[in-house]
């Protein structure tokens, strides 16, 4: 499904689920609300189609903001640092999940479309989350070509300081180029002209809303209500 899905609904659903975490006044009902994102969420997504462990740096944050609001609590309650940690893994770990089916390229059809933004804005963030995208290949990249001519790290700290900021410099003048190109290819296809008076620009590709993405948007706004009201309802059906 999440694959169905367009960048505008999938960075929406991260938003609503958002305020559900930050806004939920109990424990209660943000564990329900979080029980019914851990069944939904794998659904969507399909068998073995998502890295999992890309939610590594998150649950690590989790764990990080439970133990510190234990640590400095006064008196300290692990019920208060479950919530904390139950309060950020309710929308970091979906989010992390949908925002990896988010592809530039598309979010430049939708922002330009759908929301109307300014055509050369957004083209010229799609040109650089494009770039940022190739940022690990490129690393890798320069760390086998510097192995190679023998300018690869030894055992030594220093040495793998140095040889780290030397690619570094080389992944900085690399983007620089590639920038300028894509600058020069963007100006001689007439990017920088604004659009004449009563002729916008035309889009290639369509940015069509699908069902997928209403019932990704609605099935995050019944999660965030139950985070939100499910702590109250269950303290009144307590009791009585």
């Amino acid at each position: 499904m999440l694959a169905r899905c367009g960048p505008l609904s999938l960075l929406g659903a991260s938003f609503v689920l958002m305020v559900g975490g930050l806004g939920a006044p109990g424990p209660a009902g943000l564990a329900l609300a979080s029980g019914v994102l851990l069944v939904a969420v794998p659904l969507t997504v399909g068998p073995g189609r998502f890295p999992w462990a890309r939610l590594v740096p998150g649950l690590l944050a989790i764990a990080s903001v439970a133990w510190s609001n234990w640590l400095l609590a006064s008196p300290r309650s692990w019920e208060a640092a479950g919530f904390a940690g139950l309060r950020i893994g309710f929308f970091v770990l979906p989010g992390v999940v949908f925002a990896s089916f988010v592809d530039p390229a598309v979010l430049g059809d939708h922002l330009g479309q759908r929301l109307r933004l300014p055509a050369r804005p957004v083209l010229a963030a799609v040109a650089a989350l494009q770039r940022f995208e190739r940022f690990g290949a490129d690393w890798e990249d320069l760390g086998r070509a510097r192995r190679v001519r023998g300018l690869g790290p030894s055992r030594s700290p220093v040495s793998a300081l140095r040889a780290g900021a030397a690619q570094a410099m080389g992944l900085l003048v690399g983007a620089l180029r590639d920038a300028t190109d894509s600058a020069v290819a963007m100006e001689a296809r007439g990017f920088s002209r604004p659009a004449r008076t009563g002729t916008p620009r035309t889009w290639a590709v369509a940015a069509p809303w699908t069902r997928a993405d209403t019932a990704l948007l609605v099935g995050c706004l019944a999660a965030t209500t139950i985070a939100l009201a499910g702590t109250p309802v269950l303290a009144a059906l307590a009791g009585r």
